[in-house]
């Protein structure tokens, strides 16, 4: 049987997989001249993508999972509680992480080339950890939590995550709020996550 708790978590998961796979190809093409946006729209779009990150699965999915999951996780499969604790230290310095990211972009983009380097760096390190850290949640804390919940603990999972409305998640009603963000976001990125 799954869970729409389950399902709504990988399908975050796949979401931000395609926004941070995005946000790299967009970095390793530049801004040049013959590059596929103009400096100003090229900055505009990744501050965007940023923002998103910053604004949904930090402030949106990873607390439900630190809050809600990984705690019954913990109490039901002890033997993965190591494995919590360091996804919930990763969730802790997840949005220091991307105000970072913000500020080295500001930096490139106001002070020009001589500080890409430091944003790319970062930036592709950010995506490595990101996608490692995905990956250990599906691979470790996803199936104990299949193994050992109960019924009434996915009941509270399913409610609290059920609420979850993925912005750019094209196959879920979208929260008006974010309508700005998903069109900037759609028209101007590149592939797996726009249209750009």
């Amino acid at each position: 049987m799954t869970h729409d708790a389950l399902r709504v978590i990988r399908d975050e998961h796949a979401s931000l997989a395609a926004m941070l796979q995005s946000l790299l190809l967009m970095v390793r093409q530049g801004d040049t001249p013959d590059g596929p946006e103009k400096p100003e729209l090229f900055f505009d779009v990744l501050r965007a993508m940023l923002f998103y990150i910053d604004e949904f699965p930090e402030k949106r999915h990873h607390p439900k999972e630190t809050e809600l999951l990984f705690p019954r996780v913990a109490q039901a499969a002890p033997e993965v509680r190591e494995v919590i604790a360091q996804l919930d230290r990763d969730h802790a310095h997840g949005e220091a992480r991307v105000r970072q990211l913000m500020h080295l972009l500001m930096a490139w983009e106001l002070l020009g080339d001589s500080r890409r380097q430091a944003f790319v760096s970062e930036v592709t390190q950010y995506v490595d950890f990101y996608l490692e850290h995905m990956a250990l949640e599906e691979s470790q804390i996803l199936p104990a939590a299949e193994r050992a919940l109960s019924e009434e603990d996915w009941h509270v999972l399913n409610l609290a995550f059920d609420t979850n409305r993925d912005p750019i998640n094209r196959s879920l009603p979208r929260d008006p709020q974010f309508d700005r963000l998903f069109t900037r976001i759609v028209m101007r990125a590149p592939s797996p996550v726009g249209l750009g």
